[in-house]
């Protein structure tokens, strides 16, 4: 009773196109979920995401989850997860995609899933990392560990909106450092990141863990480019 006079007064939303969700409906609505685009490419052993990382880090296993267009859903959706405070979304995202990866084998082998950090300035700022919930969920789904003290940005930097590649390369040199290295040493590392764009910043942060020996990396996004 309690919850129906919530709902009433404070009506559940899609969280993608703002309409007032079903009693079966969560997070987002059938119609949007239905017109999300779907990439599929670890399930169709599609490697499009690893390609993009050639010749520049070692990567054993990469995909993501949905294709991200400008003014499409999914920018919505990840916009509305960074600056609208909709965590929810990540959780969503997350138990979804984590549900796929823990029946592939090659994703059966992770031992820890680490998340891209922010800036403890922007961490203050914004009151949380928009990929954590994301990286927990999958944690949770594949059954191993998460670990948010690893790898640490240690230079805040503005948005990367609207740079080129070099940009960004540029930008993300020397950003990130590594400590704790005993958790991952020896082990095969899940990176999780919201949106990868010129894939600079896991470039940056795959150099960086592979600080810590003997260590695989394997990559995870929301979305891709």
């Amino acid at each position: 009773m309690f919850q129906s006079v919530l709902d009433l007064f404070f009506p559940k939303v899609c969280y993608a196109c703002q309409f007032q969700l079903s009693d079966n409906e969560e997070y987002i609505c059938t119609d949007c979920r239905h017109n999300l685009p779907i990439t599929n490419y670890h399930l169709d052993n599609d490697d499009f995401v690893l390609k993009t990382f050639y010749g520049r880090a070692k990567i054993e296993h990469a995909t993501a989850l949905l294709r991200f267009e400008k003014k499409g859903i999914t920018q919505t959706l990840i916009h509305n997860l960074k600056y609208k405070g909709y965590e929810d979304i990540g959780m969503f995202l997350g138990t979804w995609l984590g549900e796929e990866l823990k029946e592939i084998e090659a994703y059966q082998t992770i031992d820890a899933v680490i998340p891209v950090p922010l800036h403890k300035k922007k961490l203050r700022k914004r009151g949380y990392n928009q990929v954590a919930k994301f990286g927990q969920e999958i944690a949770k789904q594949l059954n191993t560990n998460y670990y948010d003290d690893v790898l640490i940005k240690v230079t805040n930097t503005a948005s990367q909106v609207n740079k080129s590649r070099f940009s960004r390369w540029i930008n993300n040199d020397e950003l990130f450092t590594i400590q704790n290295k005993e958790k991952i040493s020896n082990k095969h590392i899940l990176l999780v990141d919201d949106i990868i764009t010129s894939g600079a910043t896991m470039e940056a942060c795959i150099s960086v863990l592979n600080q810590a020996p003997n260590v695989k990396i394997s990559i995870v996004a929301m979305a891709i480019a």
